[in-house]
């Protein structure tokens, strides 16, 4: 019977072939922890569990991203915790303070590639679906029996096929599109599936990131781009990973990229989302861009295109943060980052920042954002009264110049 891209994966990770529906033990390719998870990890692994070391330190990855640089006494403590441990563990897979969010380093590193299953601590590590492994995030005991055993359990999911055709138009992203996904499934319409993305071979790597790290944000249980097209060109990916035509899928969503115009998540859940012409003035404070959903050098350049030879609107705050150490070097070399500097931003550390409303950046009680992260939660950046619309790069900036949530060719035609 011909299978998913979710169903191949997992049939190799369990070594024998596998449907949507059946609950299985699989072999773990990767499995990631970060800072903020990691006291109640390690914890586990050796009280609960008792396991003295981890079952293969190569196969583990820890990232200092979500706090980082510490922000309080604890924070400071806990980390170096952390730094002691994976030493002791002989994990060399240590990316610390400035190396950036764990998502997008895993894939700079080659440690996340086509057809693995890698298991993360953090919800969006959905992300790795871009280089069409199976990436899903976890529970601290279930990260924590990995660790221990290079296994894990799961139940095989159903898969959501999403559709594109056509082209984006100039000022409509990778960004617009996982919002129309959430426009349409809603927050629970991949609920514990997965989703392939068709039709998005011409997409960049970061372009491909933007979707699969939005997949939790509509239940989904991973989110897989087809390892095909010019940005998997120099990856490889093993022979039995391909797009079988007679595969079940659950439903499919067709999508317009020549009709699809900026769109725009409105407080308070990701799936309240509108076109961004139909949403009204809405005057801004800040305007945060970073995160592993739209942190790369690409979209801080396009931020930049747009930002050239203007000035933020003196009523913005513009937060810049990288997503990762690579990015801001990219940044740096091109002239990207002297651009937003120039127009006003200010940079932070890469990282995680302001996105869980921890550090860096966090809101205050009457402050409107737009924010080019993953979540609109209330209270999910700062104080619960704070309002977070979500958008793209190009409109965050269009919004800095602006002082109102913007598109980018208002912008650009003046």
């Amino acid at each position: 019977m011909a299978q998913t891209l979710a169903e191949q994966i997992l049939s190799h990770a369990a070594g024998r072939t596998v449907q949507a529906g059946e609950v299985v033990t699989a072999r773990v390719d990767l499995a990631m922890v970060h800072d903020s998870i990691a006291p109640s990890v390690i914890r586990i692994l050796h009280e609960q569990l008792g396991a003295e070391r981890v079952w293969n330190p190569d196969r583990i990855a820890v990232a200092i991203d979500h706090v980082a640089p510490a922000a309080n006494l604890q924070t400071a403590e806990s980390q170096n915790n952390l730094r002691s441990w994976a030493r002791s563990q002989n994990i060399r897979n240590l990316f610390d303070v400035g190396r950036g969010i764990a998502h997008q380093v895993l894939i700079e590193e080659r440690l996340a590639r086509p057809g693995l299953l890698i298991v993360g601590s953090d919800s969006h590590s959905t992300a790795y679906g871009a280089v069409g492994a199976f990436g899903t995030g976890m529970g601290a005991t279930d990260i924590a029996l990995a660790l221990a055993t290079g296994q894990t359990w799961l139940r095989v999911p159903e898969t959501i096929r999403v559709q594109a055709h056509g082209r984006l138009r100039s000022g409509v992203t990778a960004k617009d599109v996982a919002l129309k996904i959430a426009r349409e499934l809603r927050a629970d319409g991949a609920t514990y599936q997965a989703i392939e993305y068709h039709g998005f071979d011409s997409f960049s790597l970061g372009e491909r990131t933007t979707l699969t790290t939005m997949a939790i944000e509509v239940g989904g249980k991973a989110g897989i781009v087809p390892p095909n097209g010019p940005a998997l060109a120099n990856e490889y990916a093993p022979s039995w990973l391909t797009i079988e035509p007679d595969a079940r899928y659950s439903r499919t969503l067709e999508i317009n990229l020549d009709d699809l115009d900026p769109q725009i998540a409105a407080p308070n859940h990701v799936d309240n989302v509108t076109d961004l012409r139909n949403l009204g003035r809405i005057n801004v404070d800040v305007v945060y861009l970073g995160t592993c959903t739209n942190g790369r050098h690409e979209d801080m350049a396009a931020a930049a295109r747009i930002l050239r030879g203007r000035r933020i609107n003196p009523q913005v705050r513009m937060m810049v943060v990288p997503a990762s150490s690579e990015a801001l070097q990219l940044a740096i070399a091109d002239g990207t980052i002297s651009t937003l500097l120039a127009a006003g931003a200010t940079l932070g550390t890469p990282g995680c920042g302001a996105c869980i409303g921890r550090h860096m950046g966090v809101l205050g009680p009457t402050d409107v954002c737009l924010f080019t992260g993953n979540r609109n939660f209330r209270g999910r950046m700062g104080h619960p009264d704070a309002q977070i619309y979500l958008g793209s790069p190009e409109v965050a900036a269009a919004t800095a110049v602006a002082g109102y949530i913007a598109s980018p060719n208002e912008i650009e035609r003046t």
